[in-house]
């Protein structure tokens, strides 16, 4: 078997590995990036955030024409919802993108490999596809595979009727009773997609509270909306067992009831996805949580080989595992590269939207940190009740020394577009005061962070 040579094999086509490639192109490198599905983007473009997005927005639609219009003045008569077509819209943004990120890698002149890599021993691999095998070699590698859908013990997954967030980005009709287990960001946005078009939506959570890691007045303050949604939610519930018979599926969770339903979406995180990689024929071993661990400029025990994204420790989101794969390059060819992990915002996509950036109150309260805090209501900014949705809040959280943004909490509508000011503001150092006398436009969402700023020192002019 002859070896084909670059300087650079990626292993993963993801938002990390096809992000690493192109970077890697840009500053000089022969690379190869190695993927096994026909479609790149990895399972953010293909079942992860761009699907769910998609039925995120014609869900809103929907539920606008349905329940909204009216009060705007607008007569819409009887409304329906064409699943069918809804999927179809869906798959047509995927294989577009896809497409798209095809014609970025021909661009930068990166090989694209279609087929399973496995590391082979130093500076190999081994690429398994539809016409046999093939082997490359290369100074270095970078691990880029992503993470799947975590399993949970007593669930049955039949790929159906109970399934995870793949199966439930594609159900060919809309569930009368939708059972989701786990109440992160996975299930809650597929939870409102469903019960957007009709679905009767239960949540089952093991903690007692909703969306874990999320500041727990925010979270609090969500339930309380997702409740007048129509989320029913049962928290504590240690589900033992789920399974499916004759389109039935019948959910047990302790001591509760059992609960049936023509649906289950099991949502309890993700784990790292690092089968078949060939990881001992090099001597690497995985953490207790399947992750690979890396030292701060990613590399693994194996000389030359690195990793990124989903399959090492950190948050496992779309663009934290972009920086990695930047950063990451960027090390190998100049010496530095460098991701702020205490900065990397988080998104979850539900109505009201939900973001994030820094530390939450909880975590500063357990760390005894001196902060200051404060809060400002969307329900008094102008452009939220124009657009009708004056739900949530803003919540800035400052140190109370030297005033320096330590965090930014945002539950309402746009909150994940309106926390990249945050984001990049706390990035180069920004003090709440900083935030605060920033000129906004009016009348904007964005008006509110200002205030909010503005209320860390008691001096929030509309509140």
């Amino acid at each position: 078997m002859s070896e084909q040579n670059y300087d650079l094999i990626v292993i993963g086509g993801g938002p990390g590995g096809y992000v690493a490639s192109i970077r890697a192109a840009q500053l000089g490198l022969n690379v190869a990036c190695v993927e096994k599905e026909a479609v790149l983007g990895g399972t953010c473009l293909r079942v992860g955030c761009i699907p769910s997005k998609s039925l995120l927005e014609s869900s809103h639609h929907y539920d606008t024409a349905r329940r909204h219009m009216a009060e705007h003045g607008v007569s819409v008569g009887d409304v329906g919802m064409d699943v069918a077509a809804m999927l179809k819209r869906k798959e047509g943004i995927v294989a577009g993108l896809g497409r798209g990120i095809d014609g970025l890698l021909k661009k930068n002149k990166v090989a694209r490999i279609l087929g399973s890599g496995r590391l082979a021993g130093e500076g190999r691999v081994i690429v398994s596809g539809a016409e046999g095998e093939t082997a490359l070699s290369a100074k270095n590698i970078i691990i880029a595979t992503g993470s799947k859908p975590a399993a949970l013990p007593g669930v049955e997954l039949d790929g159906d009727r109970i399934g995870t967030s793949t199966e439930a980005l594609a159900y060919p009709e809309v569930p009368q009773h939708l059972v989701v287990i786990g109440a992160g960001v996975i299930g809650l946005e597929l939870g409102t997609v469903w019960s957007r078009l009709g679905a009767k939506v239960t949540v089952l959570e093991y903690l007692d509270r909703i969306l874990p890691g999320t500041d727990s007045e925010i979270a609090l303050e969500a339930k309380k909306i997702f409740n007048k949604q129509g989320f029913e939610f049962r928290l504590g519930a240690k589900v033992t067992s789920a399974a499916a018979s004759g389109g039935v599926c019948r959910v047990e969770a302790g001591e509760m009831d059992p609960i049936e339903c023509d649906r289950v979406l099991l949502a309890v995180g993700r784990t790292p996805n690092t089968d078949g990689l060939g990881l001992e024929n090099v001597g690497i071993q995985t953490d207790r949580r399947g992750c690979i661990p890396v030292n701060d400029s990613f590399a693994t025990s194996a000389p030359g080989i690195h990793a990124i994204g989903d399959v090492i420790p950190g948050p496992m989101l779309a663009h934290k595992a972009e920086e990695d794969g930047v950063a990451c390059v960027e090390k190998i060819v100049t010496g530095t590269g460098h991701v702020d992990y205490n900065l990397v915002p988080a998104v979850c996509y539900t109505d009201p939207e939900i973001a994030s950036v820094g530390r939450t109150e909880d975590q500063l309260q357990e760390a005894g940190v001196d902060y200051r805090k404060g809060v400002f209501h969307f329900r008094a900014n102008g452009r939220a009740h124009t657009v009708g949705r004056a739900e949530g809040r803003v919540k800035v959280l400052a140190d109370a020394k030297n005033d320096r943004a330590l965090g930014v909490h945002i539950l309402g509508p746009n909150a994940g577009d309106l926390i990249a000011e945050a984001a990049v503001g706390m990035a180069f150092g920004a003090s709440a005061e900083d935030l605060a006398r920033a000129c906004h436009a009016h009348p904007t969402l964005s008006e509110a962070l200002k205030e909010a700023a503005l209320a860390v020192d008691g001096r929030a002019i509309h509140s």
